[in-house]
This record gives C-alpha cells, structure tokens and sequence, in this order.
C-alpha cells in the first residue's frame, strides 16, 4: 500500500512539474497581452525582424500523390529569416502556375496548412505559428471554394445584411482550410473606370462602399476575432489608389486634405470601427508621400484619431518601391526604416525588411520599442485568433463547409439580386419560357471565366453556370436554344457574325452576351507584384481587357462585339443585350437601339442561372448601379456627387452619364408619397426624421431600393451638389404600401471645416427622396439653429 502511494505521489509531482513548465506565452489562461509581453522578451532581434515578413505561400508545401507536406523551401526560409505570415498559400492562378492538376482540392489545402503548422510549432524554436493570409473578396481564392459575384456587383445589391452573410460563408470556408485572414473588402472610392481594378471595388458613393465595407468586416469577423470559422479582414488600398491620374494602375493622385478626409477615408474609418484587424496600404503616393511611407495616415489618422489596434501590411513590393519608382528611399535599408517608423508592420513579399530592416535596427535607424510596438501587434492578432491554441483544422470536417449547397445557393442570390435592369421598352422583359426558339449569341453568353472576374482560381467546366446553362435550364423542353459565339471580347480574328446573324433570324427572340473579361490565361506574363503586363501589339488577344494592370484609354465595346451587336439588331428580331464586364463601358447604340439591357458585372459561378432567373421572371431585378455609367470617356469623372458647381454641358453632349448612380429598373412600378420631415436638436447633437410611404403600383411583387440624399445648400467650404445619406432595400408586394423611415445626425451632415475641426455647420439641408441619384420623387427641406461640434 505504502508504494502504491508513493507511485501516486511521484506521478502527481511529475504533472505538477510539467505544469509549471508551461511558458507564460503558451498559457491559454492568461491575458493575450501579458502572453504578448512574455513572447516578445524571449525573441531574438532576427526573430523580431522576421515575424513582420510575410512570404509568397504557395511554395510553402509540395504536393506527391496524396501527400502534402511542407516544403523545403519552407524550412529554409524559417531558418533563415524566421517568418511570421504567409500569403495566398493555397492559391491557384495563372500567376501561381497552379492549376486544377498540381495545385490543392480543399481537403488538401488543409492538409497543406496543417504541415506547414505542424513544422512550425515542432521545429522552431518558441514554436510560433504562421498567420496564413488569402485573398478573399469575392470568395476564397482557391480550388473548391464558392466563387461570389465581385465586389462592384455586391454593391449593386444595396443590401449590406447580404453581403454579410455572403463574407461569412466567405469566411468559414477560408478557416475551414487553414487561412485565418482574408484580403478584403477593397474600399477604393472608384471615379476613374479606366482604371482596371473597378471591379473590386464598391463603386463611387463613400456611404455605399462604407456600409459594404462594414457588412464584410462583420462577416469575416464575428462579434470577437478567434470566433469559430471566423477570420479577419485586411482592409485595401489605404489610401486613394482607385482615382490614379489616366487611370494609370499604382499611378500618382492628385487629390487634397479635405477631398481625403471627406469622401476618400470615411468608408475605411467606418470598417475599423467596425473592428478591422488589418489594413494594406496603397501603391500610390498622395501629395508626394507614399502611403507606404506616410505616417500622417498610418499615425495620426489610422491609429491616434480612428484607434486602430491591429497592424498594417504593404502591398506586395510596396516598400521597395520607395528606393524603386517612387524615388524618395537612397536605398533598401532606407526604405525599410522609412515604411517601420511611419508605422507600416508587415511587409509583403519578405523582401522590403529581412535583412534591410535588421540593419536599421543595428544602426539605429529604427529603436527596439518601434520594432517591438510592430511584432507585438502581429502577435497579437495570432494569439486572439487562438493559433497558438488551435493552430490545426479538422480535415475531416472541410466537405462540410466548403462548396457547400447553402454557399451556392447564396452565390445565386448575391447574383440574382446584383443584377441591375437599364431598359425594357414595350416590356420585352420577362421572356416567356414557351418561346419555340432562342438565340443565345456573344462570347461571354458560355465562357465561364468571363463571368468570374480577377482573383479567382481555375474552376471545373461543370462548376460554373453561364448564360447559355441558366437559359436552357430555364426553358420548357420544347424550346430550342441556339447558341452562336460571334466574336470574342477583343480578338477579332475568329469573328462569325453571318452565323450569328443566321440564328438571330430564325429565332423568336435573341438573347446576346457581351462585355469584358478580367479572365487570366497561362499565356500572359505578369510582373512581380501579380498584375498582368499589357501586350497591345500582340497578334493574338486574350479576351482580358480588365483586372489587375489591364487600364483603359476608352470605355468601348472591344474587338468586334459593337459589329455584332449592330448586325442582329438589324435582323428586327427582338434583342435582349446581357452585360458582363468589370467597369462601366460604352453602351451609348445600345441605349438608343436595343429595346432591353440587363447587367450583370462578373455574376460568380451562379451568375447563369441567376441572370436566367432575371431573363425569365423568376426573379424581379432590383439591382441599382453603384457607379455611374459614362457616355464619353472625355466626362469623366462623372460621379454623381461631384463638388458644387453643378455641371454644364459639352459642345458635343450634356454633362450627365448614361446611366446615373442609383439607376434600375424593375418589372413592377413604386410611387412615393407622404414625406414627414420632424427635426429635433438637443444640446451637442440633433435628430432629424425622415418619413416616406412607398407603394407598388405595378402587376407583380417586387423590391425598391429607396435612396435618401442630401444637399447642403450653403457651407463654410464648398461641398456636393448632392450626396448619399441613407438607403434600404425593401421588398413590397403588389398593391402594398410600406412608410419608412430613416434618421439622420450631425455624424450624417459633418463637414471638414475651414478650421481643420469637424463640425455639421448651421443652415438649410435640402433633402431628394427617390430610387435613383438622378431622379427624386419627393422634396423636402430642414433647418438647424446652430454648429455642432465634435
């Protein structure tokens, strides 16, 4: 008995002995800073330094058989610069050379990360996990995951509770197989649509694109980062980049204090309120400062006014860049100093710090406290998303999350309701599902990348839905549906519009599919930052005339798609036009012939079936443009909000777009009417209420996006001849009246005032109800006594 205790005994002193072994850093118990604290004083300078290096990832793992493993790369570059994050590891592109054959299914991808984990906790010294970051804006960059219409169709949708839901389907599928940070949302403030990343962005209104970014930081996050198949978001391009001059991609802006403060950052202060955990800086310099390397926004307005608590990190190459095109470092050591101390912490490549920073470190360039404050806020975000904790995921588990049927089934509902309905003349729209025969003709009616925009991985044929799929779903069996491709985006060598014009002449009604492309191919060649390098004397051309690098001189239909366009319309068969692109382009014949015009932007892998649902009245269109749509390249900037003087015409034309921002149509018809306007101000801040009742006066069910603008009619400084204030999308049905109301406070109204304060200055406040920017159906007006402060 006396040794059975004595066994007992020892046995418990050698767990309370292990127990005590536990390091401060690795005790899930303890406060996440004092673990911080802990980490950082057992880490060496070079362990420091390469926390904040943020590596390519996708040749992190090596792929034999149904084996993956980390791989000997990997292990060199721990050892040698001891890193702390990976970038788009489990992505797959033309870029990447990673194709459906040698890149990884989902179950792989986890496999991937968790061996790259798995090294990192077993064969490093402190054990240190990596923060995996994928891009994910529109779905997870990866093979198998749910690919989501891009982010100027999200927007379409003014439904921000939408998109929520669609960043958290984003989110679990990105967690499911080991990225715990996703990049996005992209909260450019787009007014140049020459530039070729349009598409990522949520268009030209700072409120829109602040309540988008707002519902994709909610969605990625959750309530608490470390929430189960939760990740965090990085917000892009801070700040300024989508208004380059000639629409130059990475190019310098030419835009002022107040035009940033007022329209250009508020959508990213909106996300950080939010609780964004990480922000990417922007190619571009603003007022001669690279915003790499611009401590007034990393400083003083990210951090000291918005109290930022997470870490920022360079786009790719970015801090080279300051000893490269911008010219303002005399070296890499001096561009590593110049990012680190304006407060940049994690640089995206490996090689901007690595050894450039480590040597400003050992000269004094840059003090330990910078150096630490940097890697504290990295450990930081690992620590409270629980890698420490739970640095593996369950590979048995990732079926069940990823590419599931509720994700594509809200893909098809992103799309459904993203698409914007320009024109219906004689209500062409809906088509009848009994037609004998349909021409389905263009070069984007069956190519499914078209369809799916830029950051996308390569999909399966049978993944993706196109138009022609979506149609012959829709159709009752005795339809015959003719497909005809005419002409490709750009290429006009393999034109066939006689053909097409043969099946235009023989149908009951032609539904033609035409557009742009931000579809990669493994023919380009892209530069080092993963943007395509433009060949405009190639013999033969990829339909790829948008995404990254692909900037535009003019808005037009390319190749010979506006010669097909004209030649069935000559037919006299009835024309339906369907648009996919990825910036606004030149639809000026097409609205003055075509009697009916959807747009689609890049609808995701359900787009087929959900313009389909559009096409055939499955669905009512209640999609409203988030970005004006340009007659001349030559009126740009065209956004509806410009600053005060209104507009005047052009010898050749008025001023107005084509299509303004706000613009759609629905098969159903809404009147407004009975607008209350009730102002309350109290001492330090004011209510003013807005009634309305919104009838539909149509045959059918439908939705009505109705927008609130204000006008203040005099100001300090000079301010916009009109701006968003508030929207809801709202379904009503036929023959119902809903009021809705909205409130606005100073926070709505305030302006950056001749004195550099923020204030919501005293006077009169016009107010334009309505479902477009362009055409308000009710007037109303407010007076406040007095200033308010903030």
């Amino acid at each position: 008995m006396k040794i059975k205790y004595l066994l007992i005994w020892g046995m418990t002193g050698l767990f309370l002995t292990g127990q005590a072994q536990v390091l401060p850093y690795k005790n899930s118990k303890l406060p996440i800073t004092d673990r911080v604290d802990d980490l950082l004083g057992r880490m060496t300078v070079e362990e420091k330094v390469g926390q904040l290096s943020k590596l390519l990832g996708w040749e992190m793992y090596e792929k034999s058989g149904k084996t993956v493993r980390a791989s000997q790369k990997l292990k060199d570059v721990v050892k040698q610069q001891h890193i702390g994050l990976l970038w788009a590891t489990l992505r797959a592109d033309p870029w990447t050379q990673k194709t459906l054959t040698n890149g990884l299914s989902s179950k792989e991808a986890a496999q991937a990360t968790n061996a790259i984990q798995r090294f990192m906790l077993d064969s490093t010294r402190l054990g240190i996990p990596l923060l995996l970051s994928e891009e994910a804006p529109h779905g997870h960059m990866a093979i198998g995951a749910t690919v989501f219409p891009t982010a100027i169709g999200q927007a379409s949708t003014w439904n921000p509770t939408l998109i929520q839901s669609m960043a958290s389907a984003i989110a679990r599928e990105t967690s499911a197989v080991g990225g715990k940070n996703g990049y996005g949302p992209v909260l450019d403030l787009a007014r140049d649509p020459r530039w070729s990343r349009t598409e990522e962005t949520y268009g030209e209104d700072p409120y829109l694109i602040g309540q988008m970014g707002k519902a994709m930081v909610t969605g990625f996050q959750g309530t608490k980062i470390g929430e189960a198949d939760k990740i965090i978001s990085t917000l892009k391009h801070f700040v300024a980049y989508a208004v380059p001059e000639g629409g130059h991609n990475g190019g310098s802006v030419s835009v002022g204090e107040r035009a940033l403060l007022q329209y250009f950052l508020p959508p990213f202060e909106q996300a950080v309120k939010a609780g964004a955990a990480s922000v990417m800086t922007a190619y571009n310099s603003i007022d001669g400062v690279p915003c790499s390397a611009n401590p007034w926004l990393l400083n003083d307005i990210l951090r000291k006014q918005w109290g930022f608590q997470g870490f920022v990190v360079s786009d790719l190459l970015s801090i080279s860049g300051l000893n490269g095109g911008h010219g303002t470092a005399t070296d890499a050591v001096d561009a590593a100093q110049q990012s680190l101390n304006a407060g940049l912490d994690v640089d995206l490549s490996g090689s901007g710090y690595n050894q450039n920073l480590l040597e400003a470190v050992k000269t004094g360039r840059v003090d330990q406290q910078t150096l630490d404050r940097a890697v504290a806020r990295v450990l930081y975000q690992k620590f409270a998303l629980g890698l420490f904790d739970r640095p593996y995921v369950d590979e048995k588990a990732v079926d069940k999350k990823v590419g599931t049927k509720e994700h594509l089934d809200l893909a098809r509902k992103v799309a459904r309701e993203a698409v914007v309905l320009l024109k219906n003349d004689n209500q062409l729209l809906p088509l009848s599902k009994s037609l004998k025969r349909i021409a389905v003709i263009g070069p984007n009616a069956d190519n499914m990348y078209n369809q799916l925009g830029d950051y996308t991985a390569p999909q399966p044929e049978e993944k993706v839905k196109t138009v022609l799929a979506g149609i012959r779903a829709a159709v009752s069996k005795n339809t015959q549906v003719d497909y005809v491709k005419g002409c490709a985006i750009r290429d006009t060598t393999a034109s066939d519009i006689a053909v097409a014009v043969r099946a235009a002449s023989e149908a009951d009604v032609t539904v033609l599919v035409l557009g742009g492309s931000s579809a990669r191919d493994f023919k380009t060649s892209y530069q080092a930052t993963g943007a395509a390098n433009v060949d405009s004397g190639a013999s033969t051309l990829s339909d790829m005339e948008s995404g990254e690098g692909f900037d535009r001189a003019s808005l037009d239909l390319l190749g010979d798609q506006l010669k097909l366009l004209q030649a069935l319309q000559a037919t006299g068969k009835p024309l339906v036009l369907v648009t996919i692109m990825g910036r606004p382009l030149n639809l000026n014949w097409a609205a003055a012939h075509v009697p009916a015009i959807v747009n689609a932007w890049y609808p995701g892998q359900e787009g087929g079936l959900a313009i389909a649902d559009v096409l055939f009245g499955d669905y009512n269109p209640a999609g409203r443009l988030p970005i004006s749509i340009a007659r001349y390249v030559g009126q740009l900037p065209v956004h509806y909000n410009h600053t005060k003087p209104k507009h005047h015409d052009y010898v050749e034309s008025d001023a107005k777009p084509l299509y303004a921002f706000g613009y759609g149509l629905s098969y159903t018809s809404f009147t407004y009417s009975n607008l209350r306007v009730a102002l309350a101000e109290q001492v330090d801040d004011f209510a003013c209420t807005v009634r309305v009742d919104v009838k539909n006066t149509g045959n059918r069910d439908g939705e009505e996006v109705v927008q609130l603008y204000a006008i203040d009619e005099v100001s300090s400084v000079v301010t916009p001849v009109k701006q968003l204030k508030k929207f809801t999308r709202q379904a009503i049905k036929q023959g119902e009246t809903k009021e809705l109301s909205f409130v606005l406070t100073k926070e709505d109204l305030k302006l950056w005032g001749l004195d550099k304060q923020w204030k919501t200055e005293k006077g009169k406040f016009t107010l334009l109800l309505g479902g477009s920017s362009d055409d308000a159906k009710l007037t109303g007006e407010f007076v406040l006594a007095k200033d308010y402060a903030f």
